[in-house]
């Protein structure tokens, strides 16, 4: 049976939408497989995914995990240690790599004030008192990333997976409908969210024009489909979403060609 292999480095919109979407300890969606064997019958797709803090602390990773921040414990959930230190997209041979910029425009990351690595400190709002002590005195916060950097970053994140392979690229762009943002004057308000997602995802557009990289238009799926049926928050979306977002992904590897040069190999 012919098999793709994806690796999806990425955070939740990924994980949903390719893997499977679990609501109230029950499957609602279960990823891109329902999809090809509704379209590509005999076709399945294995899919990897890791999670990602930020495309700078992926390129910057060191070689060992922080073993300050390893000895405490911390609560990081998806974002353990082991998970923020450690990756395979650059070790395998993936017929397809899917990434975002959900981790770029949305994740605040902190700087440690001794070597310089790079870490997410994910719900530190909700740790106990001593450990948001720790992390205060032994981190600085790190600046979000501009668009301009983080394509750039994106671009040698993309050259590093060429040099090992030859991967098809896609990355998924974000929906800027937020649901609580109801703005009508943008006087001294500052960058809002779906400011902040529409300049990626305009930079996105013209990195893909350098590189021959793909979207997974997300933006143009919910737009089509409507954004108050299909968006539960700024990122997530429903089943139904994931299915059409799965369905974009799918249609995108038919044109790049990828079930006809792989017809018939397992």
């Amino acid at each position: 049976m012919p098999r793709l292999n994806i690796f999806a480095k990425g955070n939740a919109d990924l994980r949903n939408a390719l893997h499977a979407l679990h609501e109230d300890g029950a499957v609602r969606w279960n990823g891109i497989n329902e999809v090809l064997r509704a379209q590509k019958p005999g076709w399945t797709a294995r899919v990897v995914h890791e999670t990602m803090t930020r495309s700078d602390a992926l390129l910057a990773q060191p070689a060992e995990p922080a073993a300050a921040a390893a000895e405490r414990g911390l609560a990081l959930g998806a974002f353990s240690i082991d998970a923020q230190f450690q990756s395979g997209l650059f070790t395998g041979t993936p017929d397809v790599v899917v990434l975002s910029i959900q981790p770029d425009v949305m994740n605040a990351l902190v700087r440690h004030r001794g070597d310089g690595h790079l870490f997410y400190p994910h719900e530190a709002p909700s740790w106990p008192d001593e450990d948001r002590a720790w992390l205060a005195a032994t981190y600085a916060p790190e600046p979000p990333l501009g668009a301009g950097v983080s394509m750039v970053n994106l671009e040698r994140i993309v050259s590093q997976l060429r040099s090992v392979g030859d991967p098809q690229i896609l990355v998924f762009n974000l929906s800027p409908i937020v649901p609580w943002e109801r703005v009508h004057c943008y006087q001294g308000l500052g960058e809002t969210l779906a400011q902040r997602i529409r300049r990626f995802n305009l930079a996105l557009a013209e990195l893909s024009a350098e590189t021959g990289i793909s979207i997974v238009d997300v933006d143009a799926v919910v737009a089509r489909a409507g954004a108050e049926r299909l968006k539960l928050d700024a990122v997530a979306l429903t089943a139904e979403g994931c299915r059409l977002v799965c369905e974009e992904v799918v249609h995108i590897l038919d044109d790049l060609g990828c079930f006809a040069e792989r017809e018939g190999r397992a």
